[in-house]
């Protein structure tokens, strides 16, 4: 008898601004196919972005975002990789910040483990960690942290943002997480960050 399918994650309708996303791109992900020609994708992605913001790219425009695009996902989702890559970035040109989500067995006791997902208990933090609960729309209660990390090869502080979620009825747990060393763009972004732990939810192949 083959096993029962582990759920995946799966993201409602999100309006595309400000993010560029990246399904996974292992072909043991349910319903979504690998994701091959990665420079076909960003080149794509690139010409929307442009015109979805209304924005005359000029002669290299396209050119320019696309290639940031493609290292970013050679980066962050290599060929392989089973998580979501969302790529935040308010103007084509800016730097995108990734944001990234995977879901795994549960392991463990809920609350510990949304506690060691989340970092909340983080010795290395250059302070304690901001701990909070969160309730997203269709996961349910979760947990929430924000924290500063040393880094050993910069002297710039790491801002570190982290959700978790248990979701008991399937045995599944989901962490959405992202990381900067610029504290003013992780602020600017953490209301869309919010909006997308929202859109977030599981599929059962």
């Amino acid at each position: 008898m083959n096993a029962p399918f582990f759920p995946v994650i799966d993201i409602e309708y999100i309006d595309a601004y400000p993010w560029s996303i990246l399904p996974p791109r292992s072909g043991n992900t349910g319903p979504f196919e690998e994701w091959e020609d990665i420079k076909a994708w960003a080149r794509e992605e690139a010409e929307d972005l442009w015109l979805d913001r209304e924005l005359d790219p000029g002669p290299n425009g396209i050119d320019f975002v696309a290639g940031t695009l493609e290292r970013c996902a050679e980066a962050f989702s290599p060929h392989g990789s089973d998580h979501w890559l969302f790529l935040h970035l308010d103007h084509p040109t800016d730097l995108p910040l990734p944001v990234l989500a995977a879901i795994g067995p549960s392991d463990g006791p809920r609350v510990e483990t949304l506690r060691a997902l989340t970092l909340a208990d983080d010795s290395t933090a250059a302070e304690p960690p901001v701990v909070k609960t969160f309730k997203a729309r269709n996961l349910g209660e979760g947990l929430t942290t924000f924290r500063y990390v040393l880094q050993a090869d910069s002297p710039h502080l790491l801002a570190c943002i982290r959700y978790a979620w248990r979701i008991s009825e399937h045995g599944a747990d989901i962490v959405l997480w992202t990381a900067t060393e610029d504290v003013a763009r992780i602020m600017h972004a953490s209301e869309d960050l919010e909006h997308l732990a929202h859109t977030l939810d599981i599929f059962v192949p």
